[in-house]
């Protein structure tokens, strides 16, 4: 019993003491008397605490994370929902952001050819019996949609429609080997037919019907169009020339072109329901690409197109000379080119000759007359004439030298005929 009050006796004590040391601590502050005294306390069981907490805290996170795990598991489907639907929606964005640029482009080129379009995306790749390349659209006859329809999208010729369901339609691709379309080269006449290789559509081969037609790498091509429009309406971007195969002893030219639109990334297309009033002719291609470093000069571009003209309508063009060397020009000035002057056919009874002028071919044209004539354009005046003008022919006047009843007959050099024979 009296080891129990001198127990009780002791921690009262301490705890009286802790007590008063506690206040008078917090009441002085930082300038606290028993700062020491708390320091070296601190240095002392600050060890034993860290070294108790490390073993007790990973038991009391484990108790806490078996309490919260019905929460904490629903937290995490819930966030899971939500970043499956933020990327939904931005999937959804990106993808119709990608067809109103499509619908916009598409938009363009039926408004530059005055072509009335149906929109419609592409909702399947299908085979048909006969065909390689065909989509399905979700357009069909309640749309306006008729087969042997052009369709079109943002880049150029896509196909044409081969069957018209009610809410769908299927469209043959220009790849499929069986599809031909006609075809044009870009600001000429020669004219041409498109087959489809397959290979996904990656090259058309372009059969030009006049053997003898300039073509090269980098002509466009676009659609000749059909009587009355069916199946393919007139000036749609087809392609672009990438090779041309040697064709000797052949009557047509073949070359491959790379096609404007990806046929085989298809997602918005217009199906064409009405053609345009007139040709487009070369109105829907797109501009040209310029060159690194270069601004195109359009009235190079036309001075090149007269050119051509003139070479196809049988007139050949006026050559240019070179600019001359050591010419200087100013730093960012256009060298124009000399040109140089051609004879008339008027000038000369065998023609104008190439390269000379008038003044070449005419040096005596504009000189003075440096040297008496030959003969005097008119009679001189100080002698009498061979007859008076008032007399008729056949008389004879007092003034007549020789009384001769007929006038006198002179050569170009004005001596008389008879004068002439007796030499």
């Amino acid at each position: 019993m009296r080891d129990t009050r001198r127990t009780r006796l002791v921690l009262t004590l301490l705890l009286a003491t802790a007590l008063v040391l506690i206040t008078v601590d917090h009441r002085a502050g930082a300038g606290s008397p028993l700062g020491a005294l708390r320091t070296a306390g601190a240095s002392v069981f600050g060890t034993a605490e860290r070294a108790v907490a490390g073993v007790t805290r990973p038991v009391g996170d484990f108790f806490a994370a078996l309490a919260s795990a019905p929460s904490a598991r629903q937290r995490v489907a819930e966030l899971s929902a939500v970043n499956q639907r933020l990327r939904g929606e931005l999937a959804a964005h990106r993808l119709d952001q990608g067809r109103s640029a499509e619908l916009r482009s598409m938009l363009g080129l039926a408004g530059r050819g005055e072509y009335k379009i149906v929109s419609a995306n592409v909702i399947a790749r299908r085979g048909l019996p006969g065909f390689e390349d065909a989509v399905e659209v979700d357009a069909g006859t309640t749309d306006g949609v008729r087969p042997e329809m052009t369709v079109i999208n943002g880049d150029g010729l896509v196909g044409r429609v081969v069957q018209a369901g009610p809410t769908t339609s299927t469209v043959l691709l220009l790849s499929d080997p069986a599809s031909a379309a006609g075809a044009r080269l870009e600001g000429g006449r020669e004219i041409g037919v498109v087959h489809g290789v397959g290979e996904t559509g990656s090259l058309v081969l372009f059969r030009l019907l006049d053997s003898t037609a300039p073509i090269a790498a980098g002509s466009r091509i676009v659609s000749f169009g059909s009587q009355r429009g069916v199946p393919y309406v007139p000036g749609v971007p087809l392609g672009v020339v990438e090779r041309v195969e040697a064709t000797p002893g052949e009557l047509t030219r073949v070359a491959y072109a790379r096609p404007y639109a990806d046929l085989s990334a298809l997602d918005v297309v217009g199906v064409v329901v009405q053609g345009p009033p007139r040709d487009p002719r070369d109105a829907v291609l797109p501009p040209r690409p310029a060159e690194a470093g270069q601004v195109p000069d359009t009235a190079k571009d036309r001075k090149a197109k007269r050119a051509r003209s003139g070479e196809r309508d049988g007139a050949p063009a006026t050559p240019e000379a070179e600019p001359q060397q050591g010419a200087g020009t100013a730093e960012g000035e256009r060298r124009e080119p000399v040109r140089r002057p051609r004879g008339r056919r008027g000038d000369s009874p065998f023609g104008g000759e190439p390269g000379r002028g008038t003044e070449q071919r005419f040096p005596h044209r504009n000189r003075p007359f440096d040297r008496p004539l030959d003969r005097p354009l008119d009679r001189p005046l100080d002698r009498p004439l061979d007859r008076p003008l008032d007399r008729p022919l056949g008389q004879a006047g007092p003034q007549d030298p020789a009384e001769e009843r007929h006038p006198m007959v002179t050569d170009w050099r004005g001596r008389p005929l008879d004068e002439v024979g007796a030499q």
